[in-house]
């Protein structure tokens, strides 16, 4: 049996890292990027089959999308890449710096690894291109704007390589993760609730893979939330 191949973009901890564990014990060969390399070289000792290291800053497009590059030409073929790097900051007073680094990693980084990703399976004629993005994208949020605009960039433009595919008849399929709360370091704030380990959500979007879903919330309770938040008009929801 030919080897599967995944890359998962932001594999060094949290939802990324539980997600290379998922893989692997189903059969995938994994590439593993992110900035750390002591934590890549840890997971990569935890999985049983082949695991190949890639350290990436995403925030850097100019130096991202060859390394990228070079780790697809050294697994010889992927069929799925998993774009879940991602950052995000409580900033009520509008600090540049803090918003400033989660465009440059959930806007502009996301975009250009992704093509990176269109290029290859569009060469490959198939494939699956997956991205974390979160239930934050549904509407703006006055304690972290960029945050919540950049995953509502990320789910766009998940949309728009869904049309582009489909137009050119090439069975690539686009699969946008919302997620609602998970326990990582990326989870801040008060008033969290319905908060899913990254075990469990790693599982989730694993089944939404398997089953090449074009959405999925993680966990699926989550979609009463969305339901809630697309209903609930402006002026009510600005009280929030």
């Amino acid at each position: 049996m030919t080897q599967r191949n995944a890359i998962i973009i932001g594999a060094s901890s949290g939802i990324g890292r539980e997600l290379a564990k998922v893989l692997a014990e189903n059969g995938y060969g994994v590439g593993l990027v992110a900035r750390r390399e002591p934590l890549l070289a840890s997971l990569a000792r935890e999985i049983s089959t082949p695991a190949f290291i890639q350290t990436i800053d995403v925030a850097d497009p100019e130096t991202a999308i060859p390394r990228l590059r070079e780790l697809v030409a050294r697994m010889g073929d992927v069929e799925l890449f998993i774009l879940n790097s991602g950052t995000g900051h409580l900033n009520d007073t509008l600090d540049w710096e803090p918003e400033r680094e989660t465009i440059a990693v959930n806007v502009a980084g996301f975009t250009a690894l992704t093509g990176v990703a269109v290029a290859h399976l569009t060469a490959r004629g198939s494939g699956h291109i997956v991205g974390i993005s979160s239930i934050a994208a549904l509407r703006g949020g006055r304690s972290a704007p960029a945050y919540n605009a950049s995953k509502a960039f990320m789910s766009s433009y998940l949309q728009g390589l869904r049309q582009k595919f489909t137009k050119a008849r090439l069975p690539i399929v686009v699969t946008d993760i919302q997620p609602g709360f998970v326990d990582t370091p990326m989870a801040k704030g008060d008033g969290q609730f319905w908060v899913a380990s990254a075990e469990v959500a790693a599982q989730q979007i694993f089944t939404a893979i398997r089953k090449r879903k074009s959405h999925a919330y993680v966990t699926r309770r989550w979609r009463l939330i969305a339901w809630v938040l697309k209903l609930l008009p402006d002026a009510l929801y600005n009280r929030m």
